[in-house]
Protein backbone atom coordinates (compact mmCIF):
# COMPACT_ATOMS: atom_id res chain seq x y z
CA UNK A 1 0.00 0.00 0.00
CA UNK A 2 0.99 3.44 -0.73
CA UNK A 3 0.49 7.02 0.80
CA UNK A 4 1.23 10.14 0.46
CA UNK A 5 2.70 12.22 3.67
CA UNK A 6 3.28 16.13 3.58
CA UNK A 7 6.98 16.99 4.98
CA UNK A 8 8.89 20.54 4.46
CA UNK A 9 6.52 21.34 1.93
CA UNK A 10 6.98 18.44 0.01
CA UNK A 11 5.11 14.92 -1.18
CA UNK A 12 7.35 11.65 0.26
CA UNK A 13 5.54 8.47 -0.80
CA UNK A 14 5.37 5.62 2.25
CA UNK A 15 5.27 2.41 1.31
CA UNK A 16 3.96 -0.16 3.79
CA UNK A 17 2.63 -4.03 3.72
CA UNK A 18 -1.06 -4.25 4.99
CA UNK A 19 0.15 -6.98 6.95
CA UNK A 20 0.94 -4.64 9.96
CA UNK A 21 -0.97 -5.22 13.26
CA UNK A 22 -1.12 -1.11 13.67
CA UNK A 23 -3.97 0.98 12.34
CA UNK A 24 -2.84 2.52 9.23
CA UNK A 25 -3.92 5.83 10.31
CA UNK A 26 -2.03 5.58 13.88
CA UNK A 27 1.39 4.62 11.86
CA UNK A 28 1.22 7.66 9.49
CA UNK A 29 0.19 9.74 12.81
CA UNK A 30 3.20 8.64 14.63
CA UNK A 31 5.60 9.06 11.24
CA UNK A 32 4.66 12.50 10.69
CA UNK A 33 5.23 13.22 14.30
CA UNK A 34 8.33 11.21 14.66
CA UNK A 35 9.83 12.84 11.32
CA UNK A 36 8.85 16.99 12.69
CA UNK A 37 10.70 16.03 15.92
CA UNK A 38 13.93 14.51 14.14
CA UNK A 39 14.32 17.33 11.60
CA UNK A 40 14.22 20.08 14.76
CA UNK A 41 16.26 17.71 17.19
CA UNK A 42 18.00 15.66 15.05
CA UNK A 43 22.15 14.75 14.66
CA UNK A 44 23.30 16.20 11.37
CA UNK A 45 23.16 12.74 9.36
CA UNK A 46 19.95 12.41 10.00
CA UNK A 47 18.92 15.97 9.51
CA UNK A 48 20.64 15.61 5.93
CA UNK A 49 19.05 12.74 5.05
CA UNK A 50 15.80 14.31 6.23
CA UNK A 51 16.56 17.33 3.51
CA UNK A 52 17.34 15.10 0.68
CA UNK A 53 14.43 12.82 1.64
CA UNK A 54 12.84 11.15 -1.48
CA UNK A 55 10.60 8.00 -0.06
CA UNK A 56 9.81 5.99 3.09
CA UNK A 57 9.14 2.22 3.63
CA UNK A 58 7.64 0.61 6.60
CA UNK A 59 8.65 -2.67 7.49
CA UNK A 60 7.48 -3.36 11.07
CA UNK A 61 8.48 -1.13 13.60
CA UNK A 62 11.01 0.84 11.43
CA UNK A 63 10.77 3.50 9.01
CA UNK A 64 13.35 3.25 6.10
CA UNK A 65 14.23 6.48 4.72
CA UNK A 66 15.69 6.85 1.50
CA UNK A 67 17.07 10.21 0.40
CA UNK A 68 18.87 11.05 -2.92
CA UNK A 69 22.27 9.86 -2.22
CA UNK A 70 22.43 5.99 -1.10
CA UNK A 71 24.66 6.73 1.36
CA UNK A 72 22.29 8.89 3.60
CA UNK A 73 19.62 6.25 3.52
CA UNK A 74 18.66 5.49 7.34
CA UNK A 75 16.39 3.41 9.56
CA UNK A 76 14.34 5.02 12.48
CA UNK A 77 12.48 3.14 14.89
CA UNK A 78 8.65 4.20 15.31
CA UNK A 79 8.46 2.76 18.56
Amino acid sequence: MTMLISFQNKLVPVYFSTDSKQPVQKTMKLLSNTLEIKIQNGKRALKKCLNSLISIEIEGSEAILHSKSENDTLALSLY
